[in-house]
């Protein structure tokens, strides 16, 4: 089992600053300590925050993550100890803003080694975070439809679907999915129309747990 992270959104949230993309840097995580530390939720929100919208201080990340900004840098230090966040140079003397060390990242192991049981187990808590808090990013974004343009109404849109495939089928649909959406990441990408903003894209496929 394992998930990709690319980017997030929070609804509403500022965008970043356009023609400020970044060199795709893209990140396997199997460190039982890392995935330990990113299973925390406050910290899944920092990673999300900075990912979604680059550099930020603990002061802006904590005004959308709902925490204070003493609480952010104490997290954001634990992320930046196993390399998934790197702190920049303060401008003007001001507070220094931090970034994610990649623009991707695929957190877990093959589950084939037993000595990954503990990594296996932090991913499984993880993955959980991950759900949950893709569950409370679209909720909270159907709340503010109201405020939207009739542009950005008619785009969003939610479809589940019920597959007959084989792992190996799977697996395919997932790559052939990555190169479609690769190209529109919010970190990576150069050149966006001016009218452009920070969308969130989340895929879950999985076995159906009913299937015999």
């Amino acid at each position: 089992m394992s998930f990709t992270l690319d980017d997030r959104e929070h609804p509403l949230a500022e965008d970043p600053q356009p023609g400020h993309s970044q060199a795709e840097n893209r990140q396997i995580v199997g460190d039982p300590r890392a995935l330990r530390a990113l299973a925390h939720p406050l910290r899944l929100a920092l990673l999300d925050q900075l990912m979604a919208f680059g550099p930020q201080t603990a002061s802006q990340c904590a005004a959308v993550v709902g925490s204070t900004a003493s609480n952010c840098s104490y997290h954001l230090r634990s992320l930046e100890r196993f390399g998934l966040v790197e702190s920049m140079d303060a401008v003007d003397g001001r507070e220094r803003p931090w970034r994610s060390a990649a623009t991707g990242f695929q957190f877990g192991t093959d589950g084939s080694d037993p000595a990954d049981s503990a990594a296996t187990i932090a991913e499984e808590v993880l993955s959980h975070n991950r759900i949950d808090r893709g569950a409370r990013l679209a909720h909270r974004a159907l709340d503010q439809t109201g405020q939207l343009s009739p542009e950005w109404r008619n785009a969003m849109g939610a479809a589940s679907y019920a597959l007959r495939m084989t792992p190996q089928e799977l697996e395919e649909l997932g790559g052939k999915l990555d190169a479609l959406i690769r190209p529109y990441i919010a970190l990576t990408r150069d050149g966006a129309p001016a009218d452009s903003a920070v969308v969130h894209l989340q895929l879950d496929a999985f076995r159906h747990p009913d299937a015999s």
